[in-house]
């Protein structure tokens, strides 16, 4: 007499097999409270986001503080792994750190590798023109040459305004470009305009800024793809901190009226989906 298969049995025991097989899917925001650290790539030498201070060479600026910020928030310390710009990306993808504070704009070939947050300030292409232009907005210039820093989003934004983008490797060329009547303005992130503006009015052709943006960038932290718990509380973080006036402490403090750069963070922490932007590639 033959013994008879228990089938059922098998394929019981074959399902449990197969699932106890199965990788299991890690929770980084499990692994952060676990480990109680939150590991923060931030630029390696970018003053006022993230420099060596020339007296301790301890990394210090906004990006450092906001990573500071974020961990407080999570009630774990922080810690900072220098990146170079290139790494940003590839660092937070690959798992090295679990997010990257590095004025990270959002981009669609970025948004294809990692995730990001809400953002806590938008970067603006701005254009300067000669003091003496009547021009007061970007339409004034659709169709003129325009100077930019080769291969950067400022080159970008002449473009998509319509404008002849004139391009050279340096700010520093750029700048003279609009000096010597090359170019009928320069366009730069916010940062390098106001602080261009502010040098021409003591040296050189007095130059304006056109307030009407170029370009938005909506900038963020960066994590990893997949990741829903750790990114729903970073974004509670950054909206917790907003609200309690703390971002806007650390900004004055990097980059506020009272330093070289003299900007004036006027935006609030609203979610990425909410934002009226096009998104550059």
């Amino acid at each position: 007499m033959g013994l008879r298969t228990p089938t059922l049995s098998l394929a019981l025991w074959a399902a449990a097999l197969a699932a106890w097989s199965m990788p299991v899917k890690a929770d980084q925001l499990q692994d952060i409270m676990q480990r109680k650290e939150l590991r923060c790539g931030t630029y390696a030498d970018v003053p006022p986001f993230a420099a060596p201070d020339p007296k301790t060479r301890e990394i210090v600026g906004f990006d450092v503080d906001l990573c500071r910020a974020i961990a407080k928030q999570l009630g774990v310390k922080p810690t900072l792994t220098p990146l170079s710009v290139e790494a940003r990306v590839p660092e937070v993808k690959l798992g090295h750190v679990d997010i990257t504070i590095a004025n990270l704009a959002y981009t669609l070939s970025r948004a294809e590798q990692i995730q990001f947050s809400d953002p806590y300030y938008v970067a603006k292409e701005m254009l300067a023109v000669k003091a003496s232009d009547p021009g007061t907005t970007k339409a004034d210039f659709k169709g003129k040459r325009l100077a930019a820093s080769k291969g950067s989003t400022s080159e970008l934004a002449v473009k998509l305004n319509g404008s002849d983008p004139l391009t050279f490797q340096d700010t520093g060329s750029v700048f003279m470009a609009v000096e010597q009547n090359k170019a009928a303005g320069m366009v730069a992130n916010t940062m390098t305009i106001t602080l261009l503006v502010a040098q021409s009015k003591t040296a050189g052709v007095p130059l304006k800024m056109i307030q009407d943006p170029m370009l938005l960038e909506p900038i963020c932290v960066g994590m990893k793809k997949e990741e829903p718990a750790l990114l729903a509380k970073v974004n509670e973080a950054l909206m917790a901190m907003d609200k309690a006036g703390e971002i806007n402490q650390i900004w004055d403090k990097w980059l506020g009226p009272n330093t070289d750069y003299k900007m004036v963070r006027t935006e609030k922490v609203v979610p990425l989906k909410d934002m009226q932007f096009t998104p550059i590639p």
